[in-house]
């Protein structure tokens, strides 16, 4: 695959009765950008199907990590190939496509309007006008975890953990995926308080979020009880009082909302 100015990372596993095959297609309509799945160490048909879909088109890649790593670390190796191969804005999205392309396409023209911006985060706003379906429970379990997040990083995120972001390939970008994660399924957050805390960090005004109009909450989702138990167990370590070990640089800042 020849790299361009946008690769959009999805990462999977085990998702062959997920995955939408119609909808996944139209990822194509966007004649800018490329895409990278990053199998995850699926024990399914996830890449066979993945293959059978795109096999012959020259702006999909189909990358196999071979084990299970988690999804993190799935786009971590995602986002370091592209950068390597040299994407100048380099995004993630969900497999399922909770965030449709025309959110993609939204988010992506957010972030290239402004050379000021280097990193544009989907948000799950519900306001009037927008189709932002998610169910009651996760809602109020995001909001309470977005805020603590939020809080402990220093800057004013409302949605931390929504699967569509983009970025422009900055040196903090490339400092902040030079490691593995430290977390399977909080890594959003990590990834933001690398972004804010290495040694060439974003300024808060350098990132925006923006609202989406439409988003959808696709049941199967893998995070149980005890993946949820851990995440805040994760955040702890992640931007707690122990991350003044894992980012000595630290200095808190807030952004204004």
């Amino acid at each position: 695959m020849q790299i361009p100015g946008i690769v959009v990372v999805v990462p999977c596993y085990n998702e062959e009765r997920r995955l939408d095959a119609a909808r996944l297609l139209t990822l194509l309509d966007d004649r800018r950008q490329q895409i990278l799945f990053v199998d995850d160490g699926s024990t399914d048909g996830t890449r066979e199907l993945l293959l059978g879909l795109f096999g012959t088109e020259p702006r999909v890649e189909v990358m196999s990590l071979g084990t299970n790593r988690g999804k993190g670390e799935a786009v971590r190796f995602g986002m370091r190939k592209a950068i390597e191969n040299g994407a100048q804005i380099v995004a993630y999205l969900d497999a399922d496509l909770a965030s449709p392309p025309s959110e993609l396409r939204r988010v992506l023209d957010r972030l290239e309007q402004s050379d000021d911006l280097a990193a544009a985060l989907g948000s799950r706003v519900r306001l009037l006008g927008c189709n932002i379906d998610r169910f009651p429970a996760r809602h109020f379990q995001g909001r309470i975890f977005a805020t603590i997040a939020s809080i402990m990083l220093g800057i004013s995120v409302y949605d931390t953990q929504c699967g569509l972001k983009c970025f422009r390939t900055t040196d903090a970008l490339r400092e902040a995926i030079s490691t593995p994660f430290r977390s399977r399924w909080v890594f959003d957050v990590e990834l933001l308080g690398r972004l804010v805390s290495c040694r060439n960090p974003l300024r808060p005004e350098a990132i925006v979020e923006v609202p989406l109009l439409e988003w959808q909450d696709i049941g199967g989702s893998r995070l149980g009880l005890r993946a949820k138990v851990r995440s805040l167990v994760d955040l702890l370590f992640i931007v707690g009082p122990q991350s003044r070990t894992l980012w000595p640089n630290r200095s808190p800042t807030r952004g204004s909302q």
